[in-house]
């Protein structure tokens, strides 16, 4: 085919640009695939996360982290899903309508530099952050075998959680650890959105099919955010895993306390690392695959039509 030989990120933006010059456009179709890529890869590799969970927690191995949820039965494998499948199918929404809505009200005529992506990408995060802070805090507490007694739903959280009066719920409860989920989601989404096209536009002009380039890019993307955040990653499930008014160390006292724990050694910061970079690869370039292909059909439809 000879779109092949076409950027895929230019490709965007002169479609972007044909449907409404010179016009802020609030991209609804954006939303919309980005809830079904997320929606689909987080039900997918649920199962890894929760091991890499236990050993952000425990700082075990893969065997031990495997040998607790087996000991703990079928029945609690999956507790603890609907929070992430909830968040991540808003996260999709958010990340890449906002994005796309940010980056051309940035730039409406294009073409958009790579300060145009970053800056789109950083505030993109920030609005994931404050939005889905509270679904990944329930999810924290709700993984840890430690608190399956006390807390054994979701309701049974929410229910402590609104007994703080309104600024232990927002400081202690709901946005526990909320600096350091913004300051991930944000260099995150900046750092993918900055490099996603370039790499996938490289991979086009070798003549790839469209889904390989995506699926590529995406899953570098995926490694090397997760690979650079991933102490922001451990620290916040450890900040998140805290409950009540007696067990909530400060973001200070908390990082001091990962390091410690860990035996003040880089490498076990990042144990735990493998799986969820893997998870992290898998699921950014399911994402921007089925991304990009639903794009280009609903472009393709609308050419047809015209």
């Amino acid at each position: 085919m000879g779109e092949q030989n076409h950027s895929p990120g230019k490709e965007l933006q002169h479609w972007m640009r044909a449907e409404a010059p010179g016009k802020k456009i609030w991209h609804s179709q954006a939303y919309a695939l980005g809830a079904i890529s997320n929606f689909m890869s987080t039900f997918l590799t649920f199962p890894i996360y929760k091991v890499v969970f236990r050993q952000q927690i425990h700082a075990v191995a893969v065997s031990e982290a495997l040998r607790q949820l087996w000991h703990e039965g079928p029945q609690y494998f999956y507790r603890g899903i609907y929070p992430p499948l909830l968040s991540k199918t808003l996260q999709g929404t958010l990340l890449f309508g906002t994005y796309d809505s940010l980056l051309f009200s940035l730039s409406p005529d294009g073409p958009h530099s790579l300060g145009h992506r970053w800056a789109a990408g950083l505030m993109s995060g920030v609005v994931e952050a404050v939005a889905l802070s509270p679904f990944e805090r329930v999810q924290n507490v709700l993984q840890d075998g430690r608190k399956q007694a006390r807390f054994p739903s979701t309701f049974s959280i929410l229910k402590e959680f609104n007994s703080y009066g309104l600024w232990g719920r927002m400081s202690l409860g709901y946005y526990r650890g909320f600096w350091p989920v913004l300051l991930r989601n944000s260099l995150g989404s900046a750092l993918y959105f900055s490099f996603k096209d370039p790499i996938q536009d490289g991979l086009a002009e070798q003549g790839l099919p469209h889904w390989v380039p995506a699926l590529v890019s995406g899953s570098v993307n995926g490694t090397i955010t997760c690979l650079i955040l991933y102490p922001l990653i451990v620290l916040v499930a450890n900040m998140q895993s805290h409950i009540g008014w007696q067990s909530m160390p400060s973001l200070w006292a908390s990082a001091q306390d990962v390091w410690d724990t860990r035996g003040r050694k880089v490498f076990l910061i990042y144990r735990g690392g493998s799986l969820v970079i893997l998870r992290s690869s898998v699921t950014w370039g399911l994402t921007t695959a089925i991304h990009d292909f639903l794009q280009r059909r609903s472009h393709s439809r609308k050419e047809l039509k015209d």
